[in-house]
């Protein structure tokens, strides 16, 4: 982590960051298959886990009974814990029943759990050997989503990792590139494809795309723009193929889209005149969206309990555009290279690396907010309590990027305070 410097021409001070170590309440890695799977369409989530493991990706995905979604579960039963049948062999069985129902997948992701990594499963292993045999129609891969050693959105960071490193290399001979990197919805990548086009960056490629086929060159020619704040691991394995990080602040609300393109315009060497004749109509529209809830968050007082690590991101979006005041920011990790140019616009603001649930808990009912951003499980606890509370779950869940999202965005926040405020009448 690296702290964050002072804004720019401005004499408030640096937000006080601080790491803490303790309980955490956060959902696993297995999550991010709810839109993963959407979003690369020729693709199958195979998690290797339990029966808990299904349960939580079929509840979170809320699967309606005629969908027919591309993941599913290999249950580990207790013979298989217990080392009384060959997991292998298991798992050849299964991904064969896979691929004859889903003849139209053509990548495999084999999904490491908690059970799956406590007896030592190689999922990396099996995945090459399986490769090895069905290629090339369908390429395996692994990576884990197991709540060991990730929380939610870290899922999506190893399966963008482990795609990336099957990409094809580009040459120094290959024309330079922009690659933007995070899981959007299709209608949010359409945006931005637009919004680059006009500023004449190209080609501009999505990791993911929507099929897993279709990866991009990557190589020294090759620069890579972050969607989202929590792909430290996939922009670590860009790195190591050459590839060259642009940091900006995050496509969030009408002023951080505008930081966002404007990092990439930079870079493509595109003036900053012709940035704001692209994106000058579109911010003050954007504006025109969020302040329409602006109102009812002016002033409100905001906790981020640690849970996605959009909070820096989210917390700044909500500070400077809709006026609310930030008590605490709670997330689990803080990538400073990525999080630097967000931290910097959250002078004096009070952010927790980590934040120990035990602890914070004491500080949120302490300071009573307004509204506290939180996780699932703390958030029916909270309302029990009086306190008006946001999943930030459905954070992801939602398209949240851009300028035609902005005031979508501001509405998720604005949302429950109207909800109390009509209960309370």
């Amino acid at each position: 982590m690296t702290a964050a410097a002072p804004v720019p021409g401005c004499d408030a001070p640096a937000p006080r960051v601080r790491s803490e170590r303790g309980q955490r309440a956060v959902f696993c890695g297995l999550t991010g298959i709810v839109w993963l799977h959407r979003k690369i369409q020729d693709a199958f989530f195979l998690v290797v886990g339990s029966r808990t493991c299904a349960h939580l990706i079929q509840s979170a995905a809320g699967v309606m009974i005629f969908a027919e979604p591309r993941f599913a579960t290999a249950i580990m039963e207790e013979r298989d814990l217990a080392g009384m049948a060959d997991m292998h062999d298991e798992l050849d069985r299964v991904v064969a029943q896979v691929l004859e129902r889903r003849p139209d997948i053509k990548t495999l992701f084999l999904v490491g759990s908690c059970p799956s990594e406590v007896i030592k499963l190689d999922l990396a292993k099996a995945a090459a050997r399986l490769s090895a045999k069905l290629m090339p129609d369908v390429r395996v891969l692994s990576y884990s989503g197991s709540g060991i050693e990730t929380t939610f959105t870290e899922g999506e960071d190893a399966c963008l990792s482990a795609l990336a490193r099957t990409a094809p290399r580009a040459t120094a001979d290959d024309p330079s590139q922009l690659v933007v990197v995070g899981a959007l919805p299709d209608v949010v990548e359409d945006q931005f494809a637009r919004l680059f086009d006009e500023l004449g960056i190209a080609p501009v490629r999505f990791l993911p795309g929507r099929r897993s086929t279709e990866l991009p060159k990557l190589g020294p020619n090759t620069r890579y723009l972050l969607a989202q704040p929590f792909l430290g691991a996939t922009a670590a394995t860009l790195d190591s193929l050459g590839c060259v990080g642009v940091a900006a602040p995050f496509p969030f609300g009408a002023e951080g889209t505008t930081a966002w393109l404007s990092a990439a315009a930079n870079a493509f060497g595109v003036p900053a005149s012709k940035v704001r004749e692209v994106t000058a109509l579109k911010e003050n529209r954007a504006k025109v969206a969020i302040a329409r809830h602006a109102g009812g968050l002016r002033g409100k007082r905001i906790m981020f309990f640690p849970d996605s690590q959009l909070e820096p991101p989210l917390a700044r979006f909500l500070s400077r555009e809709l006026g609310a005041e930030l008590i605490e920011v709670g997330t689990p990790y803080l990538h400073g290279r990525w999080l630097a140019p967000e931290l910097a616009l959250l002078p004096g603001v009070d952010v927790v690396e980590g934040a120990d649930v035990d602890r914070q808990l004491d500080r949120c009912r302490a300071a009573r907010p307004d509204l506290t951003i939180c996780g699932l499980g703390l958030a029916n606890p909270l309302e029990a309590e009086g306190l008006a509370t946001k999943w930030s779950i459905e954070l992801l869940f939602t398209p949240t990027h851009g300028y035609e999202q902005a005031g979508d965005l501001a509405e998720l926040f604005a949302r429950p305070l109207a909800r109390r405020e009509l209960l309370e009448v």
